[in-house]
């Protein structure tokens, strides 16, 4: 898209507002979705990202009076399928092929007992369904959007929408949740990282801390090497104290964040190492909605 002469720097200021104000208002339902979708809250999370570095890199492109809320929910649904192809997916099914499912069958009557009952389906389980069934399930059941408005998201008919979703319904119905109970040992990093984090000794936590390492945040931009990234623990120092136990979430270990005196998590950090530093670190303190659907298992005691 090129972007309008028409439209003056006011008239794009003021775009550019609208913009921020309906892409934050929609974060947490656009990582519902994007997470059901490529089957991680974690990775769910990185697509949001990307997809909105992309929606403000462009913005001065919209054409005046575009509803920003479903151009904002196509572009990362596009952002999503694109994630899906790199990742070479796990299905026999060619993800391209996904959407020319001919079948115009019907869907009975909606019912809230099978989109409460969807709502807490694990996500793991989505990525067994074909993408146009997943994403008409996620879409209706999860987010609650009409037929018509995932029909023109999905530049398919009503009527195929009607039988991804019945498709959808069925199969998930079918699949059952084989998923172990327990969890593995915390690495010795995490066990090191945890009990420095919980003591404050914010000195030591800088020392793991990577020349080239990098911070990622929503709502925030990355920043990187280990003078800028090591402010992270001097803000921690600063706010209400919290502590972090080790767990584990989709195979990756994570940190779970509490607020102290002792309560539930309610965000997680996620660490990535090489060697006896840290290489990144994921902090979502300011997108806890990528707890929602998160299936955690705390870290298994020795």
């Amino acid at each position: 898209m090129t972007k309008d002469p028409a439209l003056g720097a006011e008239e794009r200021r003021t775009l550019l507002a609208d913009l921020a104000r309906e892409a934050d208002a929609l974060r947490p339902q656009l990582h519902r979705y994007a997470a059901r979708l490529v089957g991680s809250v974690i990775d769910g999370e990185d697509v949001i990202q990307d997809a909105f570095a992309r929606v403000f890199s462009t913005a001065g492109s919209i054409p005046p009076g575009t509803p920003l809320r479903p151009w904002l929910f196509r572009i990362v649904h596009n952002r999503a399928i694109d994630s899906l192809r790199q990742r070479s997916t796990r299905r026999s099914e060619p993800l391209e092929m996904a959407f020319d499912l001919p079948d115009i069958s019907a869907v009975g009557a909606e019912d809230a007992l099978i989109r409460r009952d969807t709502v807490r389906v694990a996500l793991g389980h989505f990525a067994e369904l074909p993408v146009p069934q997943r994403s008409a399930v996620i879409l209706k059941d999860v987010l609650g959007e009409s037929l018509a408005d995932i029909a023109a998201l999905l530049e398919l008919s009503v009527d195929a929408v009607k039988a991804h979703l019945s498709r959808g319904r069925a199969r998930l119905r079918a699949i059952s949740d084989v998923r172990s109970d327990v969890a593995p040992l915390p690495s010795p990093e995490a066990l090191n990282f945890a009990a420095l984090f919980n003591a404050q000794d914010w000195d030591a936590l800088r020392r793991l801390l990577a020349d080239d390492v990098r911070l990622r945040q929503a709502r925030r931009p990355e920043i990187s090497g280990a003078a800028d990234v090591g402010r992270f623990f001097t803000y921690y120092a600063e706010y209400p104290r919290v502590r972090v136990e080790p767990a584990w979430l989709e195979g990756r270990e994570i940190f779970l964040v509490s607020a102290e005196p002792a309560s539930g998590p309610y965000y997680f950090m996620l660490l990535e190492w090489r060697g006896q530093k840290i290489s990144l670190i994921r902090d979502h303190r300011y997108a806890t909605y990528v707890m929602d659907g998160a299936d955690v298992m705390p870290a298994a005691l020795r």
